[in-house]
């Protein structure tokens, strides 16, 4: 029987969109190669990729995309997914949400135009996010400090690592104030897997 080959993950050297499946393996305890790519390394490769993005997930010689897939399917491995549909509906739910937040970030992050920036920030900061975390808060405080099933899941993990984004933005002060939320980032922090892979990673602002 051939022994199968230990998967990589493929991505720049920041957390970002990869930093989910790579918790999510650090979690499960599966073995993968952090493959970390400067823009010269990219250049080369990208014409090789599925579509031409990243992070990618490669096992036994078959290569994905899409950093929400992967991370669900490694969830799956790991025990970090529902006991049954329903479940899977609220934890798929409540990512697409947190995605959904953390896009409306980026887009103010990436505007090159100033004025238009700080336009944008004010909003987010002041509609966007109370929005948002409100409601988020409220779902963390039914789930006793997870974002869905009562339990942890990868939802979870999503979550944990949007916060330093957000805050970020937001200020630290203002992410403070849901208290439900910081429960769900420090129950993920806190695992010891998680702890330990936060020691040891690469050291980047993203």
């Amino acid at each position: 029987m051939s022994q199968k080959v230990t998967p990589k993950i493929t991505y720049f050297n920041f957390r970002g969109l990869a930093e989910l499946p790579r918790l999510i393996c650090k979690y499960g305890k599966i073995n993968f190669e952090d493959i970390r790519l400067n823009q010269e390394d990219w250049a080369t490769i990208k014409p090789t990729t599925p579509f031409g993005v990243l992070p990618l997930y490669e096992e036994d010689g078959k290569i994905c995309n899409q950093s929400i897939a992967i991370s669900r399917y490694l969830a799956k491995r790991v025990g970090l997914y529902g006991d049954d549909d329903w479940e899977n509906l609220e934890i798929d739910s409540v990512v697409d949400t947190i995605t959904d937040l953390r896009l409306k970030l980026t887009q103010v992050f990436r505007e090159e135009d100033e004025t238009k920036k700080a336009a944008d920030q004010e909003v987010l900061i002041n509609e966007t996010f109370p929005y948002y975390l409100e409601r988020l808060d409220k779902i963390a405080a039914q789930n006793f400090g997870h974002m869905a099933a009562k339990k942890l899941t990868w939802a979870d993990f999503h979550f944990a690592i949007c916060y330093g984004m957000f805050a970020f933005i937001a200020g630290e002060d203002t992410l403070i104030k849901y208290k439900n939320l910081v429960k769900v980032k420090d129950n993920v922090e806190s695992i010891a897997t998680i702890k330990n892979w936060m020691r040891e990673r690469p050291v980047t602002d993203f």
